[in-house]
């Protein structure tokens, strides 16, 4: 799945949701499952791990999805100019 295919199929499903909980809240819930993540790594399983990165994933196409910005534009900056 492209990038944004997934922030669109994060929109359909949980767009006016997310908007309706705000900015904040989204990236307080993005930043307790990068939490989950880092535990994921540190003492899971690849399951969980795979788990926790689709979780993660989910929460950034949701903050991207209310700043109105793609993805797939962040993305592309490390083609042309990674840090």
């Amino acid at each position: 799945m492209e990038l944004q295919s997934f922030q669109d199929l994060m929109e359909r499903t949980y767009g006016p949701q997310d908007r309706e909980r705000g900015m904040a809240a989204t990236v307080a819930w993005l930043c307790e499952e990068v939490g989950e993540l880092a535990q994921a790594v540190r003492k899971g399983t690849p399951e969980q791990q795979l788990h926790e990165l689709g979780d993660v994933l989910a929460w950034l196409a949701s903050l991207a999805n209310q700043l109105d910005l793609s993805l797939e534009d962040a993305a592309a900056r490390y083609l042309t100019d990674p840090p």
